[in-house]
């Protein structure tokens, strides 16, 4: 996406911006440069003003109603923005060309997997791991080494010539150090990057040297676990000085991979490369040494993709085990005649007690009282009647 394109705005259609950051119901939007077309019928007084450069921005109700989902990254359009309060209001979304769930981000067009090698050091499965959950967003992937400054040489190169095996060459970098890295730079001009990684490894102090104004809190590196601290609450748009954006993002450990079975050969460079010179006997195959596969087990990460695919099977069996939806839903008939389905009406669990069950039970209650109350006169009778 390119930045500082300018685009016209009147007292009509508003003004469009980028999503940096979702707060509640509340939304900060980056305005983009307003630049009057020639010949343009808004008043001046709409361009003259001093405006603030981002807006803290509400909802409108219609985009609410309608079930508008907001989110960090969209393109919106902001309505009677009131420069002098800072404020404004969201009155439409443009359609998304991507759309991730976790983390919540909108028209991101690339991840920028960020790894230490060392403190914590870096686990190979669990590098696949994220390179696996990074591929399943059909995104470009771009592998971040950091901390280049705490291994030797020959380490350095040791992994950068075992990852291009698996089909990625990585970008070592010290941040401690502050180098000045052109060819990380130039992978995040102009576009969205959702930047991502284990906690600890130094993503946040990345996006510090990038982006000297964000001013992330960073954390350092738990003593006794070996891994970082999360620092890191919630998703937020960062600008980049040479254009583009960097979503940070909370770091985890272990991603969740929810990519079916037979979509997860297609997240490992190294089987995309094996098909692409030869097909499988079977179209169904899922590699783990099926009769006339051509993927075969003689590759570093054959491991890892057995056990990442039982653990696909695995969750599949699972959604299939849930209750058949057919038990759910009841077929009517409509007055046209069509058949359509509709929710079966579930029997409550617990019944809440009838007003005349409890009348009841207080009577027989209140009767019981009595009973004993009586019983009680008789015995008294009964004594008194023995000492006279």
């Amino acid at each position: 996406m390119a930045e500082g394109t300018a685009i016209a705005a009147d007292a009509t259609l508003g003004y469009w911006g980028t999503v940096l950051a979702v707060q509640a119901n509340y939304y900060w939007v980056k305005l983009d440069d307003v630049a009057v077309e020639p010949g343009s019928d808004a008043p001046d007084s709409v361009y003259s003003k001093p405006r603030p450069e981002n807006l803290l921005c509400t909802r409108r109700a219609r985009l609410k109603k309608v079930g508008q989902r907001v989110m960090v990254g969209d393109r919106v359009q902001v309505e009677e923005p009131d420069w002098a309060g800072g404020r404004g209001a969201i009155a439409q979304v443009l359609p998304r060309s991507t759309m991730l769930d976790r983390p919540p981000v909108a028209n991101a067009d690339q991840v920028l997997l960020v790894f230490a090698l060392a403190e914590p050091d870096l686990d190979p499965f669990q590098l696949s791991r994220f390179l696996v959950k990074a591929e399943s967003t059909g995104l470009t992937v771009n592998l971040c080494l950091n901390k280049r400054d705490l291994v030797d040489e020959q380490t350095r190169q040791g992994w950068i010539d075992r990852l291009q095996t698996w089909g990625y060459t990585p970008t070592l970098i010290s941040v401690q150090t502050g180098s000045i890295w052109p060819e990380l730079s130039q992978q995040l001009k102009h576009h969205i990057t959702v930047v991502s990684g284990p906690s600890g490894v130094g993503k946040s102090s990345l996006i510090n040297h990038l982006i000297p104004a964000a001013e992330l809190r960073t954390g350092a590196v738990s003593g006794k676990l070996g891994r970082g601290r999360h620092t890191t609450r919630h998703v937020e748009l960062f600008e980049l000085p040479s254009g583009g954006f960097l979503a940070d993002t909370p770091g985890f450990n272990q991603p969740d991979v929810t990519c079916a079975p037979e979509e997860l050969a297609d997240c490992f460079p190294e089987i995309r490369q094996r098909l692409a010179a030869e097909s499988c006997q079977f179209s169904d195959c899922l590699h783990r040494d099926e009769p006339g596969c051509a993927v075969g087990d003689d590759w570093e990460r054959y491991e890892h993709y057995l056990a990442l695919l039982e653990e696909a099977l695995d969750r599949q069996e699972a959604l299939n085990q849930q209750r058949d939806p057919e038990t759910v839903f009841k077929v009517k008939t409509t007055e046209a005649g069509q058949a359509q389905q509709e929710p079966k009406l579930q029997a409550k669990k617990y019944r809440r007690v009838s007003r005349r069950s409890d009348k009841q039970a207080l009577q027989d209650l209140c009767d019981d009282l009595t009973e004993s109350v009586e019983h009680l006169d008789d015995l008294d009778e009964l004594v008194f009647d023995e000492t006279d």
